[in-house]
């Protein structure tokens, strides 16, 4: 299990000996003077696989340390003349940063930072030869470990928890030669992240912070919301609360709820995923009553899920959160505007997936699937003859035991009068719905696994954009025509469908949302000792 404990500092207490009892390598052919170059000076395979033997916590990694010091002839990386080389230094310095941001003890080996403290003692001539190969093997996994951990997350199959976007890819050893070679600063990233884990991995700065002044007692559940003009004793605590968070500028002790209040008020419940009436009700004081350290650690789950994704990319690409409820329309790494969707419910969860949106569909049918066809149309028919015909759907085939229905084109449609597919395995696809009074609620999980737009004909509009002859009434009339029409797009658009329940938006707030299919919880298993 890993474990994710609140440290400080942990690098700089370190002074322990690197005499490593189990590790005696000999190495007949190094000597060690001032005119020496340590970088020219080799070791032996048999050496490598020894260590690797005596050292179980970097077999994993037996695989990356002979490609890398093959590559290389065996040739010593971690030092030069003088003992331990620049880009040690700065390695070990990027560990201490990212150990005290992230306050994760898995990221270091014990073994090596010993070892690293204690090569900063002395000149290399005043070590054993043993001591100086078993420290540079050392600091090898020591990297390994830190690269997979940070730019790959933690080693488990992510469809588990219903994740299939491909995880990114890290080549450790391409990257260890490539930090060597250009002897990356300490403020240098190896490897480019989605921009979401620097702004929460900020975040969680905070929040550990928060933690040790944010009330533990809990604000009770009241029969009335408190809203402007009124005046409560637990105005004090919720405006202390508010005030902590970040949401309210300046605290006072005034219990009137004002209008400085109520604006904080809004903004907490808008970030929080809470109808923005600006009243204080029991919603709201849940949310102010979570723990911190709940809140880190959903913070911490949403940074390994970060991990996972690519780098944004300086191009158009759609983006679909869905505890947000929101597909978020990017252009040139920009969210230009942001529209309301309707997900699939717990038990007929929309997959978390990416794909490449290649058509539009106007005037869709909809072919009815076959258990809706066994368990809603066929004993609707059996009680009414004519119930396809008030359904606006006809049926189109034979199949193997079931006829296959469709719904025609129309203001019917379970489809809505568009639809928008980017192929997959999964059959989900954006479409229009006729229900449009279901996007002013506020938890939109209703659909069967596909995604209903709040703004269909929007969304067309802006796929076509650059074609002229694609007017606004000309896509209302391809939107109102008795049989569909396909339109492919001159270049197909990446969509992501992601799964973050807590991120930082364009404005810098940072946002928590409930997790509606209980995959937190599941990754939380995978992340923290309980």
């Amino acid at each position: 299990m890993k474990k994710w404990l609140l440290l400080s500092g942990i690098l700089t207490v370190l002074f322990f000996s690197c005499k490593q009892k189990q590790h005696k390598p000999v190495v007949t052919d190094i000597t060690i003077n001032e005119k020496t170059s340590f970088n020219n000076l080799f070791f032996d395979s048999i050496q490598l696989e020894k260590f690797l033997e005596e050292d179980s916590s970097f077999v994993k990694y037996k695989e990356q340390f002979f490609d890398f010091y093959k590559s290389r002839n065996y040739q010593f990386a971690w030092f030069d003349t003088n003992g331990l080389a620049e880009q040690t230094h700065n390695f070990y310095n990027l560990l201490d940063a990212t150990v005290s941001q992230l306050q994760d003890s898995s990221l270091l080996n014990q073994k090596s930072v010993k070892c690293y403290q204690y090569f900063t003692k002395n000149s290399l001539k005043k070590y054993k030869q043993q001591e100086v190969l078993n420290a540079e093997l050392l600091i090898t996994g020591q990297f390994f470990n830190y690269a997979a951990k940070v730019y790959k997350g933690i080693d488990f199959d992510a469809t588990e928890l219903g994740w299939f976007i491909p995880r990114k890819k890290v080549d450790l050893t391409a990257l260890l030669d490539s930090v060597l070679n250009n002897k990356a600063k300490q403020t240098a990233v190896y490897v480019p992240f989605n921009s979401q884990y620097k702004k929460l991995e900020e975040q969680l700065q905070f929040y550990y912070q928060l933690q040790k002044k944010y009330p533990v007692d809990t604000i009770e559940h009241i029969a009335k919301n408190i809203a402007k003009g009124d005046s409560s004793s637990l105005t004090i605590e919720i405006k202390n609360r508010l005030f902590l968070l970040g949401d309210l500028a300046q605290n006072d002790s005034i219990k009137k709820f004002d209008t400085t209040l109520q604006k904080a008020v809004k903004q907490f419940q808008k970030r929080f995923g809470l109808p923005v009436n600006g009243t204080v009700g029991n919603k709201m004081i849940d949310e102010l009553n979570i723990p911190i350290r709940k809140r880190i650690e959903t913070i911490l789950i949403n940074i390994e899920r970060a991990r996972w994704l690519p780098a944004e990319k300086d191009s158009n690409y759609f983006l679909v959160n869905i505890p947000e409820y929101k597909l978020h329309i990017f252009d040139s790494t920009t969210n230009t505007w942001d529209m309301n969707v309707i997900v699939g419910k717990a038990a007929t969860s929309t997959v978390i997936f990416n794909g490449n949106l290649k058509y539009i569909v106007f005037s869709p049918y909809w072919n009815v699937p076959s258990n809706i066809v066994k368990h809603e149309v066929l004993p609707g028919i059996k009680k009414d003859k004519n119930y396809l015909a008030k359904n606006d759907m006809e049926q189109y085939g034979k199949g193997d035991s079931l006829p296959l229905i469709r719904q025609k084109p129309g203001q019917k449609n379970s489809l809505g009068l568009v639809k928008f597919l980017f192929p997959n395995n999964f059959d989900i696809y954006f479409h229009d719905t006729p229900n449009r009074d279901l996007f002013t609620a506020n938890n939109r999980s209703f659909s069967h696994g596909c995604i209903r737009l709040g703004e269909p004909k929007k969304f067309a509009q802006y796929l076509l954009r650059n074609d002229t002859t694609y007017t606004s009434s000309k896509i209302d009339s391809l939107m109102n025509l008795p049989k569909e029409k396909w339109v492919s797009l001159p270049k197909s658009i990446p969509v992501f469908i992601v799964y973050f329940t807590a991120w930082v938006d364009k404005n810098g707030m940072m946002n928590f949302r409930n997790d509606i299919y209980g995959h937190d919880a599941k990754m939380s298993l995978k992340l923290f000792v309980k």
